[in-house]
């Protein structure tokens, strides 16, 4: 193609993250001259991170444009792909009251961005907004690809395919590449030799198929080996992605269930009834479960992008390194042609049939010049599509208490949360609820707010 492709960046100020993905984007060779249009509404931010891409494209002496913007209609105008990366309400404070509200009910998490009563809340905050990009990109860039990166991540697109089905979008995930890495660690194998087939939810996906490839051609069953490894204390080595948290959870449960699980333990632990609970700290203990380990992370990055800037304003030549993320990949296989294999989260559309159709699952995706094209996965092992449908019956009602603007249904999405409803009774989560609208109330829909004085029946 002569033209070159415009890709939209909303919510650039994440200036690690812009980084890592612009910066793969510019190392491929059809994309180097890109229109890459920053987009972000803090200014400050903004244009740190504009620096870091000018940056990035005197290092690698390509010919790409990059524009800021405040506007995101005037970012979208034209733009081939849209990646979205952005959080609502920020860490501070709306992460903080994720955390510190239940807390007091002696309701404790992790990372609460996914599901639980933080994912439930950063859905009401998210979503709304997600729709508002959908309605500028349906006027100025009806033809592009949506890249969505925002959690909770499941939640977002099947809401996506609710309110705009012709938005072309596929929400992605590291999961099940960095699982695959971990587990290659565990069992000092080269990830490259590895083959599978996964599917099933966000950050609920297993691994139905975990072989590694033999020289012969063949392929070898390597679940015997990661069931011998965990019995034998040789699995899980150090999770080199997170340190504070080994991989025992998800171990335990590919014990219990046959399969591997793509999310990290500290996220797959408030999925389930069974690893937080009040009064076992030993369950804690032994699977070394970090609570709140979301907002010590969130404290480290904001200490280590001080550093970080400091070090990116003085070195003399920007360091590039290749990044596991999907997104540079898509982009350049729609623009080019040449065809990739990734695992993305889409439209549940006849591709897992013991899943609800309509909600969101992710499965290996076929992308090329026509787009994102998922494939057909079938019928899951009946023990991993209850614990999804667990999870899916909690994203469906968030995304129909917006739909229909009916509160009640936070409540009721509450209700069915399995770490929540393992924890509190039904009057703790009603008043549970009823605070965090409160709290949240400036960063919620008009409808989903609540004055404190105001109660739901």
């Amino acid at each position: 193609m002569t033209q070159t492709p415009k890709i939209t960046f909303i919510g650039a100020g994440s200036a690690v993250f812009m980084r890592n993905i612009v910066g793969d984007v510019l190392q491929r060779p059809a994309l180097r001259d890109a229109h890459v249009a920053l987009m972000d509404i803090d200014a400050t931010r903004l244009a740190e991170s504009k620096a870091i891409a000018d940056r990035m494209v005197e290092t690698l002496g390509c010919g790409a444009r990059i524009t800021s913007h405040t506007d995101q209609r005037a970012a979208l105008q034209d733009a081939h792909f849209v990646v979205v990366a952005f959080q609502i309400g920020g860490y501070d404070p709306c992460t903080i009251t994720d955390f510190e509200l239940p807390k007091k009910f002696g309701l404790r998490q992790t990372i609460a961005d996914t599901l639980g009563i933080g994912g439930i809340m950063r859905g009401l905050r998210t979503i709304p907004h997600l729709w508002s990009i959908c309605e500028d990109m349906s006027e100025v860039c009806p033809n592009a690809t949506m890249l969505q990166y925002v959690n909770p991540m499941a939640m977002n697109t099947w809401a996506i395919a609710r309110k705009f089905p012709a938005i072309r979008q596929v929400g992605l995930c590291h999961s099940v590449q960095g699982t695959c890495e971990e587990l290659a660690h565990d069992l000092d194998l080269d990830p490259k030799t590895l083959r599978y087939e996964c599917a099933g939810i966000n950050h609920i996906a297993f691994f139905t198929k975990f072989e590694q490839q033999m020289p012969d051609g063949s392929r070898r069953d390597l679940y015997p080996d990661l069931h011998a490894a965990y019995r034998d204390g040789r699995a899980p080595k150090e999770n080199r992605h997170n340190p504070r948290c080994p991989n025992f959870v998800r171990y335990e449960m590919m014990k219990k269930l046959g399969y591997f699980v793509t999310e990290s333990s500290e996220h797959f632990a408030e999925y389930v009834p069974w690893f937080i609970k009040d009064g076992r700290e030993d369950i804690l203990d032994r699977f070394q479960i970090p609570l709140d380990e979301y907002p010590e992370r969130c404290v480290e990055q904001i200490a280590n992008w001080a550093e970080e800037r400091e070090r990116l304003s003085t070195e003399d030549k920007m360091e590039l390194k290749e990044s596991h993320e999907y997104a540079s990949e898509i982009i350049n296989s729609i623009w080019t042609g040449v065809p990739s294999v990734i695992h993305g989260n889409v439209a549940n559309q006849g591709l897992i049939d013991n899943l609800p159709q309509g909600c969101a699952v992710e499965v290996a995706c076929l992308v090329d010049g026509n787009g994102v094209q998922p494939t057909r996965y079938g019928t899951l092992p009946p023990q991993l599509a209850a614990i999804m449908q667990s999870n899916v019956t909690v994203q469906g009602l968030v995304v129909e208490a917006l739909m229909t603007e009916d509160p009640r249904h936070i409540y009721h999405a509450a209700m069915m949360d399995p770490h929540t409803a393992a924890e509190l009774d039904l009057d703790q989560i009603w008043e549970l609820v009823d605070d965090l609208r409160a709290a949240h109330a400036d960063w919620l829909p008009q409808w989903a707010r609540l004055k404190k004085a105001a109660k739901v029946a």
